[in-house]
Order: structure tokens, then C-alpha cells, then sequence
């Protein structure tokens, strides 16, 4: 799958010095319209990944999924990139990008469901879980994104940025780094690292999102916002895959 991002790489709130109209409240970022456009983002996920659920499922082919995990997985990363550096344009490229990464999780789903049956529940309920308790934790206010935290989380997520771009790199030339498939007791441990990073990547994402509606961010904002959060979540899903599927293999 495409390497997925965040301090968010997609959510920096440098980008509100560059984008801010403090002169036309009606067409400002707010926490409300973030919140609908990323659950419209997140409904094109999952129409798109039902779309290859449904094909593999009737037809167990595993080679007719190949062309979705791929082809979606890269015009995916492609259209992020973009996404990342024509933030006025999120609200056409965001919905793409959750399109194309809804057919490629379709496939990858269906795949892993039909190994480890109740695994995509598992890990949609996790996800669902993290979710809604590190929000909850956010505006208890038990947890805040200062800049000691965001330093850290920043730190943590390129350094498992680039360990998955060497082992990528490595894989087509016939070699790998150890633990990110390894099911060995490190192998899972540096998974579930992977998973607490991914997760702390919500509370900046959390803090990206409000500090835009404090700062009256232009309305396209709400786009960007949505759509880094989303690029957040399907990395926690994929990683929750990874790790379910690491400790179903050692039963």
C-alpha cells in the first residue's frame, strides 16, 4: 500500500499563515464542515471498497485483485502528493484519493478476510475505537498536541516512513527488512509501535483541524483537513490489519 503520512505531512498548520481571509467569516473553516466532509470521504471509501469486496468474494480470484491493490494504491499516493501541494484543489483530488484507496483496501479486505475470517471486523472496530476515545481524550483535554508531542510523533512517523520506503526498495531487488512482516515477538511489538504512532498521528491531526477553525482558514481548508485525517485512518486500519493478522498466524 502507499506510505501513508503525518505529523500529518498533509496537515501542517504552517499552512494557515499562507491561506487565512480573517475578512469573509461565511467562508471559513469550521470544525462542523470538516467533520461532513470527511464523513462523505470516508462513505466514497467504502462504496469504492465494496466494489472489489464483492468481486473477490464472488469470484475468489486472487490475481483479478492485483490490478487494485496496485493501480490503487499508486494513483492514490499520486493524487496525496498532489493533493499535498494544491491544497485548493482537495476538494476535487480527495475525493479521488479515498476512491482509489477505497478499491485497493477493498481488495486487500477481501484478501486477508478470506485467509483470517473476522479479521476486517476486528480492525474496523479498532479503528472506530482509537477514533472515538483519542477525540473524546482530545476534548477532555487529557491530551494535548504541544510541541515537545508534535516533535516526537513527527520524528516517530518518518522514521517508519523511511524504514517502509528501504524494505519497498529492498523488495525489488529480492530482500527485506525484518519486522514489518515478520510474526515474531519483535516482528509484533514493532507492529503494535507502528499502531500507538499511527494513532497519536489523530491527536495532531485533532489539533490541525481546530486551530484551522480558530484561525478562519479558508472554507477549501475543510477539504484538506478531511482529507488528511482520512489518510491518517486508513494507515491505522492497514497497520490494526497488519497486527491482527501477525497474531492470528502465531495461534
Amino acid at each position: 500500500m502507499s506510505f501513508y503520512k503525518t505529523k500529518n505531512p498533509a496537515l501542517n498548520t504552517d499552512v494557515f499563515s499562507k491561506s487565512i481571509n480573517p475578512h469573509d467569516e461565511a467562508q471559513s473553516m469550521t470544525i462542523r464542515g470538516t467533520v461532513d466532509k470527511t464523513a462523505f470521504l470516508a462513505l466514497l471509501v467504502l462504496l469504492s471498497a465494496m466494489l472489489t469486496w464483492n468481486q473477490f468474494m464472488s469470484t475468489q480470484d486472487y490475481a483479478a485483485m492485483f490490478p487494485y491493490l496496485i493501480g490503487g494504491s499508486v494513483l492514490a499516493l499520486i493524487t496525496g502528493i498532489i493533493t499535498a501541494f494544491n491544497k485548493p484543489w482537495s476538494r476535487f483530488l480527495a475525493p479521488l484519493y479515498c476512491i482509489f484507496e477505497g478499491l485497493a483496501l477493498g481488495g486487500l479486505s477481501a484478501i486477508m478476510e478470506s485467509r483470517m475470517p473476522g479479521i476486517v471486523l476486528q480492525a474496523i472496530t479498532l479503528t472506530l475505537g482509537i477514533l472515538f476515545s483519542l477525540l473524546l481524550i482530545y476534548r477532555m483535554g487529557w491530551i494535548k498536541a504541544t510541541e515537545n508531542f508534535k516533535l516526537m510523533v513527527a520524528s516517530a512517523t518518518a522514521g517508519i516512513a523511511f524504514y517502509y520506503m528501504i524494505s519497498f526498495i529492498g523488495g525489488l531487488f529480492g530482500f527485506h527488512l525484518p519486522l514489518i512482516h515478520d510474526n515474531s515477538t519483535f516482528g509484533i511489538i514493532f507492529t503494535l509501535f507502528v499502531v500507538v504512532i499511527a494513532a497519536m498521528n489523530l491527536v495532531l491531526d485533532f489539533d490541525f483541524i481546530e486551530s484551522g477553525a480558530e484561525q478562519k482558514a479558508p472554507k477549501y481548508m475543510e477539504w484538506y483537513a478531511a482529507f488528511g485525517l482520512m489518510v491518517t485512518l486508513i494507515w491505522l486500519y492497514i497497520e490494526l490489519l497488519r497486527l491482527l493478522a501477525k497474531l492470528s498466524s502465531r495461534d
